[in-house]
């Protein structure tokens, strides 16, 4: 298949969590032949913020693990059905211009023969539904939603039988075990602090629990005011700054356990949707403990697979556990692998995808590669 996807921003992924997850699966898609084109708005508020902070050698790990990929820069105002043409397959993540959400969807009504898509991987439907309202979607084939609680919401708002659950996943290409293993000690914690969204929770769930079980902390991430920093000091927390995403594995590597903390929207209103770094996580091989959330689809085998624990007490106790205990850590590592290889890759992901899309197109199979090379 020829293959669009519209992005925010394939090279950055500066508080841009849809990077991790797209560059799996175009890598993946270009592996089983397929021609993909990525395009991204120029000026993107996440490359921009990569560039200011450190430079073009910020892009270095991204261009260095994903030698296949690349993207084109588009002005605003650029030949939107030229871009489409010829496509079998457009894609257009949420965070995008409401302006090119309806060009692209007006290409489609247009004429257009491919197949189009809405990819939804935010909180935005339940925390600013207007925001997600503001999209001009009836051009639209069909919604990809993150989780079945995003998904619910689309049916609600019409899109029944056409929206589809399109889980995050780790590419296992570049997210695997290291292949010796080193020396571990502490933990480690990737993740942006944000607008507040999980501020008493990484004290209660993250920070006071490392202190408390005795565990040195290392986190990295972006978007840190003062008073987080302040905060990272008083419980005596090395802060790393920014790690692009491409570099987690060898930081994972170094260490013995690392923590989920979901933001709240994903525990209140999204439940079943985990970030992708516990598949990430999961899928490098180290022991994970989870503060509070609901599994809701079954994606994991709780207590097996990583460790939940309900307050702060019972964190500190878990990672004090893991840190101890080379039994447990090889037995969740062994549990955790074994799910991610089973069903949570990127290569299964683009697996569901070319059956959505058979679906939609009333096949159950992708269009023979030599028929859409035109």
């Amino acid at each position: 298949m020829r293959i669009v996807y519209f992005t925010h921003s394939l090279a950055s992924c500066w508080n841009h969590g849809n990077a991790h997850f797209l560059r799996g699966v175009l890598r993946d898609l270009i592996a089983r032949g397929h021609d993909v084109r990525v395009l991204e708005p120029e000026g993107a508020w996440s490359l921009e913020n990569l560039l200011a902070d450190h430079g073009d050698a910020g892009l270095d790990a991204y261009r260095s693990a994903y030698p296949e990929l690349s993207s084109r820069v588009v002005p605003k105002g650029f030949d939107v059905e030229a871009a489409c043409d010829g496509a079998d397959l457009v894609i257009v993540h949420e965070w995008n211009d409401p302006a090119l959400v309806a060009a692209v969807g007006e290409a489609r009504r247009r004429g257009g023969r491919f197949t189009l898509l809405f990819h939804d991987t935010h909180h935005r439907a339940v925390s600013e539904p207007e925001a997600i309202n503001a999209f001009d979607l009836s051009g639209y084939d069909g919604v990809l939603a993150f989780g079945e609680a995003l998904a619910a919401v689309y049916r609600r708002w019409g899109w029944e039988g056409r929206v589809f659950v399109w889980h995050e996943a780790a590419d296992t290409r570049l997210f695997r075990p290291p292949a010796e293993e080193g020396p571990r000690a502490g933990a480690v914690w990737i993740g942006n602090w944000g607008d507040g969204e999980r501020t008493e929770e990484l004290e209660r769930f993250l920070f006071a629990p490392a202190r408390d079980a005795g565990l040195p902390l290392e986190i990295y991430g972006v978007r840190y005011p003062a008073d987080a920093l302040a905060m990272l000091k008083r419980y005596g927390i090395a802060y790393r700054g920014w790690l692009p995403n491409a570099r987690a594995p060898e930081l994972f590597a170094r260490h013995r356990v690392t923590v989920h903390v979901p933001r709240r929207f994903y525990v209140d209103l999204l439940p079943g949707i985990p970030t992708i770094r516990v598949f990430e996580a999961l899928a490098c091989g180290i022991p994970l403990v989870s503060a509070p959330w609901s599994d809701a689809e079954g994606l994991f085998r709780t207590g097996r697979d990583f460790l939940f624990a309900r307050n702060g007490a019972e964190m500190a106790h878990h990672l004090r556990a893991v840190d101890r205990d080379e039994g447990l850590r090889a037995e969740l590592v062994r549990n955790g692998l074994e799910t991610i290889r089973a069903r949570h890759t990127c290569a299964h992901r683009v697996t569901e995808l070319l059956s959505i899309v058979g679906s939609l197109r009333g096949d159950e199979k992708e269009p023979a590669l030599e028929e859409s090379a035109r």
